[in-house]
């Protein structure tokens, strides 16, 4: 009965989709910012007169950090109403309890998420569908970049342990994975400070979650310690661990050669974070003051 109840809750919030100018923006700004960051890649392939696997450019695109962090701020405008209270709220509340009503919420959280990044996944393919194929191989493009080193060159990470140790498919779904477990977290972090802390602390939260993972980066502590080539390993390995963007970075991983996190460990690591944010979520729920202006949040 709880579970039809908080389907009932989620189902609400996708109703108020429906010519919602916000959601509108947020997809629309999230289009443009795929076609900004993959459209380096379609210049590439067309200079070079090659094709790309038509999932490539998400690869190429979303295998770096940067890329993910700023895909992942689009979140503070899909969410900007969190924690969703509406005029549809007080009626809910009169028939469900607390915990029912923000169960309904995360539900939505999850499956608006997962539209999200399957939006974005879509957009990356569409920009650069005219000189793609589907097979599930690595294209002419791919190995110019990976093997000659000029992706590090137009800024494309493809990396050539990306290209020997898995196929398109199989990458496209790992970093996919990561992505939609690390916009989760920031987003239950959001959700966790909105109901403790109000809108601000929300807002504050998701900045300064998201300005940790840009500052624990190997690059940027490189340039501001300027760090040696072996510091700069022991950095990158210790900020494997610790940042939860690079945590969410494809090839930042253990792929049999180093002392990264495993894929599977990153997962664990994130679905235990997720799940510690959201149980504290609904233990701070049980105090959260509703107020209601009219028929309005």
């Amino acid at each position: 009965m709880k579970i039809k109840q908080s389907m009932a809750v989620a189902g609400y919030n996708f109703r108020q989709w429906h010519k919602n100018s916000r959601i509108i923006l947020t997809f629309f700004l999230s289009f443009i910012l795929c076609f900004l960051l993959s459209d380096k890649a379609v210049q590439f392939a067309e200079k070079y007169d090659t094709t790309m696997q038509i999932l490539e450019p998400f690869i190429w695109t979303f295998g770096d950090s940067n890329s993910i962090l700023l895909s992942s701020l689009m979140l503070l405008l899909l969410f900007a109403d969190m924690p969703f209270i509406s005029s549809g709220t007080p009626f809910y509340l009169v028939r469900i309890d607390r915990k029912t009503w923000l169960l309904g919420q995360s539900l939505y959280i999850v499956a608006a998420t997962f539209i999200y990044l399957v939006f974005v996944l879509l957009s990356t393919s569409f920009i650069c569908m005219r000189q793609s194929f589907v097979g599930n191989m690595w294209s002419e493009t791919a190995a110019i970049l990976g093997y000659s080193g000029i992706g590090q060159t137009v800024a494309l990470p493809a990396f050539v342990k990306t290209l020997e140790m898995s196929t398109p498919y199989k990458c496209t779904a790992a970093i996919f994975m990561l992505m939609l477990l690390y916009t989760l977290m920031l987003a239950s972090v959001m959700l966790l400070f909105r109901l403790r802390s109000g809108q601000l602390g929300g807002m504050i939260s998701v900045l300064a979650f998201s300005l940790y993972g840009f500052l624990l980066n190997p690059q940027t502590l490189q340039t501001i310690l300027g760090l040696r080539d072996y510091q700069r390993y022991q950095a990158n390995v210790a900020v494997g661990w610790l940042s939860p963007l690079n945590h969410a970075t494809y090839h930042m991983h253990n792929f049999g050669y180093d002392l990264l996190p495993r894929i599977w460990q990153t997962c664990l690591f994130f679905v235990i974070c997720i799940v510690l944010l959201f149980y504290l979520s609904f233990r701070a729920v049980r105090k959260f003051n509703f107020h209601f202006t009219g028929t309005e949040a």
